[in-house]
């Protein structure tokens, strides 16, 4: 293997670029990484990625109230203020081509208009309890679906703008939350280790138990089959829940102590997760069932959310205020 010079490895505009080896497998694949460290004039505290239609990506800046844009071209980065006491969690894009952002500290979903940059705030309804909401996902009829892990699940009914918040069954906990292919709607509980299924017309969550007991089902994503993968914290699992067949899969990141955080399924149906113990993204192809391990290149990276597009995988640092991709093509 050809080595790399350090002036090769360090790319322009003040990103850093490096070729990682994966140790686990006999022929360890390399994929093409690169960094860009957050210049903002404060901390962000940024905390989920989403791509965005031109190119650039947003994040969520908790710690200072904004909808974060990270031009990858010159590395350049921009904050869009979402208003007083806003502090986004997740963020996504809509078939608008907008960024759509649960923010907790204004206890609304909140629509930023690209490339206009028109805030729109969709509120919880008048005097609900305080919801800590959390994430958000598009379904198949056009309409935003969200979490709060205080227990609520909620929608957004886009043409008209009414939000809707249902308690969620068990209360508390409700965190990650994906659309399957078919446009359906899963969520993830916590505090309660389960999944659930949206019944789209009444609100209502139907609870699918995973094998593990007290898991802590963090994230969810789906496969282009529909089936559900989820991050287990509590368990270090990173297991899969099959509708069509009703059966469960669950695979063990082959980390002591492993603490899963995110899962991602990528365009190619590879799962990704972050794993905190070791620093680490790990890959999971579901056809060999074998883990591929990308150590973090800083320290205490503490990646909570992954998004990405074709060919490549966005990590928010929410420990070290980078961003990085892994190009997968």
């Amino acid at each position: 293997m050809a080595k790399v010079s350090r002036r090769e490895a360090l790319g322009a505009l003040g990103a850093i670029a490096c070729t990682i080896s994966l140790p686990l497998g006999a022929q360890a694949q390399q994929q093409r990484t690169q960094s860009w460290p957050l210049k903002a004039p404060r901390r962000t505290g940024i905390h989920d990625v989403a791509p965005a239609p031109d190119g650039g990506v947003w994040f969520t800046a908790q710690a200072s109230g904004h909808l974060g844009y990270l031009d990858p071209k010159s590395g350049k980065t921009e904050l869009v203020d979402l208003g007083m006491n806003s502090a986004p969690h997740g963020v996504i894009q809509g078939p608008d081509k907008a960024a759509w952002i649960t923010d907790g500290g204004q206890q609304a979903i909140v629509r930023v208009g690209w490339p206009d940059r028109e805030v729109r705030r969709f509120a919880l309804p008048y005097a609900s309890p305080y919801a800590n909401l959390n994430t958000c996902a598009f379904d198949g009829d056009g309409n935003l679906w969200f979490t709060g892990q205080s227990g609520v699940v909620g929608r957004v009914t886009v043409k008209s703008g009414k939000v809707d918040a249902w308690d969620a069954p068990r209360g508390r906990g409700p965190y990650g939350i994906c659309a399957t292919p078919s446009g359906d709607i899963w969520w993830c509980s916590l505090a309660g280790s389960f999944i659930a299924k949206v019944d789209r017309a009444t609100g209502q969550s139907t609870i699918f138990e995973p094998p593990t007991k007290d898991q802590g089902a963090r994230r969810v994503w789906s496969d282009s089959h529909g089936r559900i993968w989820v991050s287990e914290w509590n368990s270090g699992n990173v297991s899969m829940y099959d509708p069509a067949e009703k059966k469960w899969r669950t695979h063990k990141a082959p980390v002591d102590g492993a603490r899963t955080y995110a899962v991602y399924v990528d365009d190619r149906d590879q799962v990704w997760t972050s794993e905190w113990t070791s620093n680490s993204l790990f890959r999971l192809d579901p056809s060999s069932e074998k883990f591929e391990r990308f150590p973090m290149q800083r320290s205490g990276a503490n990646v909570r959310q992954i998004l990405g597009r074709p060919g490549e995988v966005w990590l928010p640092e929410s420990g070290t205020e980078h961003i990085t991709v892994v190009r997968t093509g």
